[in-house]
């Protein structure tokens, strides 16, 4: 959110009207402060938007979010450690999808301060794949002596790539079998007919 309004030049309203350049005029600084105002629910979702909703000032909608969001109570960092440390990647799930959740967490980590050294962030994913990846896994640790969560994240979206690959190979001759089987059961039924 703090990069949209940086990208449309209005962070400094988060600021307060007070702290403007006092070249603006009221109504410049005002539409300025509607802006950023509707900038930031614009983004928000619905039950999110229905939190903040009294909020009129964009300060104070700001202020709002960051204690639902971003509190830094030792329950938040609590639930988000326990959130990245039981994840879990269901079978059959998309790596991308997986990758999206851990950097999720992360994410939410990094915003209250916690910090989580790459190797581990990279061990916690390695950690979250299920068991149909136990040869992966294996092949990623041994031999190595560090480990990083982009070599991780890389190995597995090659990994995916070529699992679509094989499928859509797979799929091609199965249609092949299947137009060849068809190809011999009428060359069958014509030579039955001329016998």
């Amino acid at each position: 959110m703090r990069a949209l309004l940086v990208q449309q030049g209005l962070l400094k309203v988060l600021s307060g009207k007070g702290k403007l350049p006092e070249s603006m005029s009221e109504d410049e600084k005002e539409e300025l402060e509607m802006k950023a105002h509707s900038a930031i629910q614009l983004y928000l979702a619905d039950e999110v938007l229905r939190k903040v909703a009294d909020e009129d000032t964009v300060a104070g909608l700001w202020l709002k979010l960051e204690s639902l969001y971003m509190t830094k109570s030792l329950t938040n960092k609590l639930y988000l450690k326990q959130c990245l440390f039981t994840l879990r990647m269901k079978e059959g799930t998309l790596i991308k999808d997986h990758s999206h959740e851990l950097n999720k967490i992360l994410m939410d980590l990094k915003n209250i301060d916690v910090r989580i050294d790459e190797e581990d962030q990279a061990l916690i994913l390695l950690c979250s794949l299920p068991p149909s990846f136990e040869n992966f896994v294996n092949s990623m640790l041994y031999g190595r002596d560090t480990l990083s969560l982009e070599d991780i994240k890389s190995a597995l979206h090659s990994k995916e790539l070529r699992k679509k690959v094989s499928v859509v190979g797979s799929e091609d001759r199965a249609e092949d079998l299947f137009v060849r089987g068809r190809i011999e059961k009428g060359r069958e039924k014509s030579r039955s007919k001329s016998r």
